[in-house]
């Protein structure tokens, strides 16, 4: 008797199972991903099911049973998890169909990227919850545990002190996380600058939050960080962007004509979004002029391949039809003539100074320079050579002149 009752149990949750799973995929049929979500959610409502009907079966045939006690415990506790099972499943299937509602195709929709960061983290939350509940419900179906729970509840203040202090940093985080998503600071998907790494928001947890980096590394950072720690985040209203690209080039560059090249390449790329291409002119000192091209686009990887692409335009425009435009450092020869020139107009400006009171130090040989030092000691101390008397006497006279 208790076999049949086993067997009739069974292929009743197996028929219960099949008709609900049809009944949900003809409703929610628009839902994306609902057979698969479906599929999942089929074993724990199978388990679920024939626990109950395997209890129902024992109740009616094998109550007096020494092994019923024990057997009627696990398939409770197996009924309590089953449902907290399917029970997540079910806010899988409600997370994905208020995301439907909104399209992927789109790079800048923020209310999808900002629902997508509260509904994910929303049922993390509510998952967290169920599995609380459920594991206190199984205790507390054990007598010994539920006397217990009488005794916590009386000290739930000084518990609830202790557990605070043991768990502050990971409690912090918690909270951290909470603020991200319902504050809107960042979302899944977001652009962001981190530790001068540039990437995109890929998951936001309870304690953390991951942000897949350009070159396909993850950078995991705590939940407090976002909190505490400026950064940047590029899609926080718009993922509209405008960048700049900077070329040095010679005196002689032509202006006009680059900048009626930038147009033609903007007007000849779906990188630009139209809304801004502008040249200037930022610097014009030393030997270089400096050139600032400030372009825009709609989103930060589109903008990172436009601005490649106007600088690899430029720079083989300069070369092939302005090679003069290109940046160089100049230098101009000295002639014989001109040296003996500069070195004439030394000597004037040095005797002047020697007569406003300084001292004419004596000229090199082959030279008609002489070297101004303001002090006498030094014209003494010059070396020897075939001038020497000369030199000690302008010495003193210009210590008479002082």
């Amino acid at each position: 008797m208790p076999l049949i009752a086993v067997l009739i149990a069974l292929a009743a949750a197996l028929i219960a199972t099949a008709i609900l799973r049809r009944v949900a995929n003809r409703l929610l049929g628009r839902v994306p991903d609902i057979r698969q979500i479906s599929a999942r959610g089929r074993n724990p409502f199978r388990v679920a099911l024939a626990a109950i009907g395997l209890r129902v079966a024992f109740d009616l045939t094998s109550t007096d049973a020494p092994w019923h006690a024990a057997v009627d415990w696990i398939l409770l506790a197996v009924i309590i998890g089953a449902l907290t099972w399917f029970a997540v499943v079910v806010l899988l299937v409600i997370e994905a169909a208020l995301l439907a509602r909104y399209s992927t195709d789109t790079t800048d929709d923020r209310h999808l990227r900002r629902l997508k960061t509260q509904v994910t983290l929303g049922r993390r939350l509510a998952v967290a919850l169920l599995v609380t509940i459920a594991v206190a419900c199984v205790l507390l179906t054990i007598e010994q545990v539920r006397a217990l729970g009488a005794g916590l509840l009386a000290s739930a203040g000084v518990l609830s002190v202790v557990a605070g202090l043991a768990l502050q940093g990971s409690l912090t985080n918690v909270f951290a996380g909470m603020q991200l998503a319902f504050t809107d600071a960042i979302r899944v998907d977001d652009v962001v600058v981190v530790e001068k790494q540039w990437g995109t928001v890929e998951e936001i947890t309870m304690t953390y939050v991951v942000v897949h980096i350009w070159d396909d590394r993850r950078l995991i950072l705590p939940s407090t960080y976002f909190t505490t720690t400026p950064f940047e985040n590029w899609t926080r209203t718009s993922a509209a962007l405008l960048g700049t690209v900077e070329l040095d080039v010679d005196w002689r560059v032509p202006v006009d004509a680059l900048r009626a090249h930038l147009k033609t390449v903007v007007d000849g790329t779906e990188l630009w979004d139209g809304r801004t291409a502008v040249l200037q002119v930022t610097d014009a000192v030393n030997s270089l002029v400096r050139l600032r091209i400030l372009v825009s686009a709609a989103d930060s990887g589109a903008l990172f391949d436009l601005r490649c692409l106007v600088r690899e335009s430029m720079v083989s425009f300069l070369q092939g039809e302005y090679p003069h435009a290109l940046p160089r450092q100049r230098w101009e020869a000295v002639t014989a003539g001109d040296r003996h020139s500069t070195v004439r107009n030394s000597t004037v400006r040095h005797d002047d100074g020697a007569a406003r009171g300084g001292a004419a130090a004596p000229s090199l040989p082959g030279e008609d320079a002489q070297l101004f030092t303001g002090s006498v000691d030094a014209l003494e101390r010059a070396f020897a050579g075939p001038g020497e008397e000369a030199f000690q006497e302008r010495g003193r006279k210009a210590e008479q002149g002082r």
